[in-house]
């Protein structure tokens, strides 16, 4: 079930997203060369409890960090740990920030120095398709109307959309209804009402859409060790059209 929200719980919610997109800022301030994503998950949680928010990520179904940090072919739910970044390699980093009981998720893909051609134009074409869906999250349109947009510009430039992860639905819990694929067809799925509030998150590769979960259990790499990007804002479906609540775009980040 689809749980719309009043205006004044959008309001709480961008609340939780003007801290999730600080935390953005000061990540991307961090990526260089030599440092650690567990480095990085420690100044992400340190921030966001200095902000009287919790790092919604940490002990979820388990899972022990506090952000998830995804390098190269990682697609998500990488653990942060030791590894330590390397010039050319692409990170994904999502995020997830509850703020008096509301949540902010979203996630970008930072590149580490110089990277190849392909490695930009995969960050490119990615950020582009959310983008592009988000401007479909308006009443009237149906969430096919978001898929659809995430696929033709992802597949138009030669790329894959993950088909088995996909957005969903956030608000007092990190996942909700209704779920948000990346692909498919418009005009089909719920259909979008002012309160709707949904994650959506293009998560894309270089190579075959397929993916396989590491040993550990959560992260999850392209199959064919690819290189892939994730991509994420949570948006309210308003009168007046989308609102993204977790602008990190909007915070002076070059990465």
């Amino acid at each position: 079930m689809i749980v719309k929200k009043t205006p004044a719980e959008i309001e709480k919610m961008r609340a939780a997203g003007a801290v999730h997109a600080r935390t953005m800022q000061l990540i991307a301030g961090l990526i260089r060369e030599g440092i650690s994503t567990k480095e990085l998950d420690d100044a992400a949680e340190k921030y966001i409890r200095s902000q009287g928010a919790i790092p919604t990520f940490k002990g979820y179904r388990g899972f022990p960090g506090s952000i998830c940090a995804s390098p190269n072919d990682m697609v998500v739910h990488g653990i942060p740990g030791p590894y330590r970044l390397e010039r050319g390699d692409v990170l994904a980093v999502d995020i997830g920030v509850t703020l008096d009981g509301w949540v902010s998720d979203g996630a970008c893909t930072f590149p580490v120095g110089p990277v190849s051609p392909v490695a930009e134009q995969l960050l490119a074409v990615t950020e582009a398709s959310l983008f592009d869906a988000v401007e479909q999250a308006r009443p009237g349109n149906r969430i096919g109307d978001i898929s659809f947009a995430v696929q033709s510009r992802v597949e138009a430039a030669g790329f894959a959309v993950v088909r088995s992860l996909i957005g969903h639905g956030v608000g007092r819990e990190l996942h909700e209804d209704p779920q948000v694929p990346n692909h498919g067809d418009p005009g089909r799925g719920p259909l979008l009402e002012p309160g709707v509030v949904i994650a959506i998150e293009p998560m894309v590769t270089t190579g075959h859409h397929e993916v396989v979960t590491a040993s550990d259990g959560w992260a999850i790499h392209s199959q064919d060790g690819s290189l892939a990007a994730h991509f994420e804002f949570t948006v309210a479906v308003t009168q007046d059209g989308p609102l993204i609540l977790n602008p990190w775009h909007e915070q002076g980040m070059e990465g």
